[in-house]
């Protein structure tokens, strides 16, 4: 004889019963299996001490990382300068050559509107163009601009010799030097807030740039160099 339970349990055995003294229904065993599988299963996740080790490495990396990142964004901008100038250089010297015409690189705060001329600083922006006259200034529709530069990159500081403005070029592909009252470019230092200081591979954070009155121009990266040019100009850098 059993009695059943609304718990699920059954109670016995009475006399002449052979069922055990207590057995659990089929639906509290199938309870019974569902929650030992829920305390038995693994739980994923984090410890605090493992947050705390990935914490310091991230901080490890960052702190080694950013400074260099920051370093190689100023050596990107210092080189493009440098390398456009140079760039501009070229092209109005082949230019000349080629077209037999007098070719202008001025500087320009107004390069990239449709009446750029010349006037302003190098650090506003500059142009190349046909100077059929020579006057330094463009005059006439065929005066055209061969290449226009916006504005040098942010934090980059130009230091120019005697203020000097312009580089001409003659029909010949060979410098003109001054033209009148204009000076011409002769040399120009470029640096960031490092200043003149020895990088990465022994050179000079900053950038000398130098027009030969022949109309050659190069790119130099010797800190003395940089540094006698600077104390001649009466300039600091940056």
């Amino acid at each position: 004889m059993r009695i059943r339970l609304n718990a699920g349990w059954q109670i016995g055995p009475f006399i002449g019963d052979p069922t055990p003294f207590v057995e659990m229904s089929r639906a509290a065993r199938s309870h019974s299996f569902i929650v030992a599988g829920m305390k038995d299963k693994n739980q994923s996740g984090f410890t605090l001490y493992e947050l705390m080790i990935t914490l310091t490495i991230v901080g490890v990396v960052l702190a080694f990382g950013v400074p260099n990142m920051r370093q190689f964004n100023q050596n990107a901008k210092m080189t493009s300068t440098a390398n456009d100038l140079h760039a501009a250089f070229h092209l109005a010297r082949s230019e000349a050559s080629r077209a037999k015409t007098n070719i202008t690189l001025c500087a320009s705060s107004n390069s990239m509107t449709a009446g750029a001329d010349c006037g302003g600083t190098w650090d506003q922006g500059y142009i190349v163009f046909v100077d059929s006259d020579g006057d330094i200034a463009r005059s006439g529709a065929t005066e055209t601009v061969l290449r226009a530069h916006p504005a040098i990159a942010e934090g980059v500081t130009l230091k120019v010799a005697n203020n000097a403005n312009f580089f001409g070029f003659a029909a010949t592909g060979l410098g003109r030097g001054n033209v009148g009252p204009n000076v011409a470019m002769t040399q120009v230092v470029m640096c960031d807030d490092r200043g003149n200081i020895t990088a990465a591979g022994g050179n000079s954070a900053a950038r000398l740039f130098v027009a030969t009155p022949l109309g050659r121009a190069t790119i130099q990266r010797d800190l003395s160099m940089i540094q006698d040019v600077l104390d001649n100009l009466g300039e600091t850098c940056p």
